[in-house]
């Protein structure tokens, strides 16, 4: 099995893990009905809107009774 013959230094190290960097999640579009920014293809966690419909009912609606 292969071993190491001389100990890898820091700037050899840093210049392999340079592309192991993680990039950051960017909010590509907003909420309709509340303008906040919101991931692709998820429900608004402001207003619970989702696909032109109340995909989860806010305290509001709870309060007022509708489904």
């Amino acid at each position: 099995m292969a071993v190491p013959k001389r100990r890898t230094s820091h700037s050899r190290q840093g210049t392999r893990r340079s592309h192991h960097h993680v990039s950051p999640v960017w909010h590509s579009s907003y909420c309709p009905r509340c303008n906040e920014p919101v991931l692709p293809h998820r429900v608004c966690g402001e207003c619970g809107y989702y696909q032109g419909r109340d995909a989860i009912p806010t305290e509001d609606d709870k309060k007022a009774g509708k489904k």
